[in-house]
This record gives structure tokens, C-alpha cells and sequence, in this order.
């Protein structure tokens, strides 16, 4: 489903760490005097500083999905159940179910998780920027230098390797966007099942997890869910070369902006809809996008993003009932 792009999603957070954490850089560098272990860096408004790069935080959230949806569904693929939820493991290189098949085959028939995030035969839905840090949450940006032993794990003594000292960021406010294309309700509840097991430290951010390191907070600034090939007219959100109004107070899946056999080719759901409202419960209102074509809903700050969450839960866990009757 790339071909076309009916709803899109952008997600802007910030992550501050809950006491050390560490991405380490891929290399040691040649300076003696730096730590064994250095944070990875990169040049950013024109200078080097630390970072969260977006591969790390998308191979974060994708691990914790396929953990939730193997929790409440599985990890094999049964032909006979092509509604099943269940998440593959995305670098397996035989999949004989997708054999044969054209893109809206692919899709069609690859796990929950693999829709969203992609494996070796369809490309992502998710794309996660980089995390630099962000002055103007008012944090500042703290690195700090510790000391480690290395264990033997057969003798539980110090090993051959010794003391070794790793780089560690303690304060701080990383800045990300997580965006998403063509997406169904359920995905983005997902998503947010997700965002709320990281905030809450049920999963951790870089080197050292088991040992204390990699937790963090997560400070939801701004949700756009938007409707590009739209348009408002008569107060009805309207898809162009259509005369089919929506509502412009709900919700929709990529299923409700496609024809019935394009919808069935992809497997996407039907009646996939939510209500959009707010923390207060006023209903968030479809707005025009700039230039005239297009139109966006936006959530801002962190009550009406936890509302923007529990509501498309919802999906998700209609998908989880749907799968389980």
C-alpha cells in the first residue's frame, strides 16, 4: 500500500532520560582519554552532539509490538486463519505464504507487525527521526562519565578485560517524530500501547538495560492525523473524486478511503472509526491543510495525545476480540 496514500499520521515526543542511558557509538575512538564506551554522536545545526538515532527507537518499538501481539496472538502462520494476529520474524528469508503473490498479496497475508514495520518483500509504514536534544524544553544536556568491572561469567571474578568506563547521559530532553502512512486504527493504537510501556519503564533505551540504565519519560507534544486527498465541503470531510462524505469529528482507517476490492485485496477493515475528541471530550474538529487540499486533526499536549491513544485502543482491542471469537 504505497502506491497510494490516503491517512498519515505524525507523532512528536520528547524522551528524558530516567537516570543514565547510553547508545553506544559503533567504533571506539582513537583518543586514550576518552571513555571505552562513548555515547554515538553526530554533526547537527553545526555541531557534534549526542543523539538517539531513529533506527534504535523504531527497532524499540517494533520489538515491544511483536512481544504484545505474539502475547495475545502467535507466531506462526496459519492458512487457514487469514484474519489471524500474529507477529513473524521479520528476517526469515523462506515465507512460502508469500510466494506468488502481488503487492496487495504481500500485505495481505504478512503478520500484524510486518504490515507496519516491514520485512524483506514490503517497505515500512513507520518512519521514526532521529532524537536530538531539545533546548527548548529547558533541560539541560548532562554527560557524565562511570566506571564498570568486567565479570567472568564462568569463575565470577573479575575477568582478563578489567575495569572498563562508558559515557552516560543523565539530563536531558530528546526530540523525535514518529510518522505513519496508510495506517488502521488498531496500528496506531498499537503504537500507543507501546509509548505507554516505555514511559511506565516496562522497556529501555540503549546499552545496559538489566543494569539500571535506559529508562525515560515521555513528554507528547503535538498528534496530526491527516487526510491528504481530501477536502471539506458543507462541514463533511469529503475524498476528491468522490461524493461520499465522513464525518469530520471521527476517526478513519486506510479501509474507509478505499473501494471495496481494493480494501478486500489488502485485508484492510471495514467501518474502521473512532470519535476524535479531546481530553475535555469536545470532539477535535478536520480542519483544512494548507493550499486548500487535504485536511488534519490535531491533538496537542499529553492529556489529549493519551486521548487520541484511548480511542483508537479501542480498535486494537476490537482487532484482539475479533481474532479471539
Amino acid at each position: 500500500m504505497h502506491k497510494r496514500l490516503v491517512n498519515q499520521c505524525a507523532i512528536t515526543l520528547r524522551l528524558i532520560p530516567n537516570g543514565p542511558i547510553l547508545i553506544k557509538a559503533s567504533d571506539q575512538g582513537a583518543d586514550p582519554t576518552k571513555p571505552d564506551m562513548e555515547f554515538v554522536e553526530a554533526y547537527h545545526n553545526g555541531k557534534k552532539e549526542v543523539y538517539l538515532p531513529g533506527s534504535s527507537l523504531k527497532g524499540i518499538i517494533r520489538t515491544h509490538a511483536e512481544r504484545i501481539v505474539r502475547t495475545v496472538g502467535g507466531e506462526t502462520y496459519n492458512p487457514q486463519r487469514p484474519d489471524q494476529l500474529w507477529a513473524d520474524d521479520p528476517l526469515k528469508v523462506s515465507r512460502e505464504y508469500l510466494k506468488n503473490k502481488d503487492g496487495a498479496g504481500i500485505y495481505k497475508h504478512s503478520c500484524f507487525t510486518e504490515q507496519m514495520f516491514g520485512n524483506t518483500a514490503i517497505a515500512s509504514h513507520v518512519r521514526i527521526t532521529d532524537a536530538y536534544h531539545d533546548s527548548e524544553a529547558g533541560i539541560p544536556l548532562i554527560l557524565e562519565e562511570r566506571n564498570s568491572v568486567a565479570i567472568d561469567r564462568f569463575s565470577g571474578s573479575t575477568s582478563d578485560r578489567g575495569l572498563f568506563n562508558f559515557q552516560v547521559c543523565t539530563s536531558g530532553a530528546f526530540k523525535t517524530t514518529i510518522y505513519l502512512k496508510n495506517f488502521t486504527l488498531a496500528q496506531l493504537g498499537l503504537i500507543g500501547l507501546v509509548l505507554r510501556d516505555l514511559n511506565q519503564g516496562w522497556i529501555g533505551v540503549g546499552f545496559g538495560k538489566s543494569r539500571g540504565l535506559g529508562f525515560v519519560t515521555l513528554d507528547y507534544l503535538k498528534a496530526t492525523v491527516q487526510y491528504p486527498t481530501c477536502q471539506i465541503k458543507n462541514g463533511k470531510v469529503v475524498p476528491m473524486g468522490s461524493n461520499r462524505p465522513l464525518d469530520n469529528n471521527r476517526l478513519y482507517g486506510a479501509g474507509d478511503f478505499l473501494d471495496k476490492p481494493t480494501r478486500e485485496s489488502y485485508g484492510f477493515p471495514a467501518n474502521d472509526i473512532v470519535p476524535s475528541s479531546n481530553d475535555s471530550g469536545t470532539p477535535v474538529i478536520a480542519q483544512p491543510m494548507p493550499l486548500g487540499i487535504g485536511v488534519e486533526m490535531v491533538w496537542e499536549g499529553d492529556r489529549q495525545l493519551q486521548m487520541l491513544f484511548e480511542q483508537t485502543v479501542q480498535a486494537w482491542k476490537k482487532c484482539v476480540d475479533k481474532v479471539a471469537s
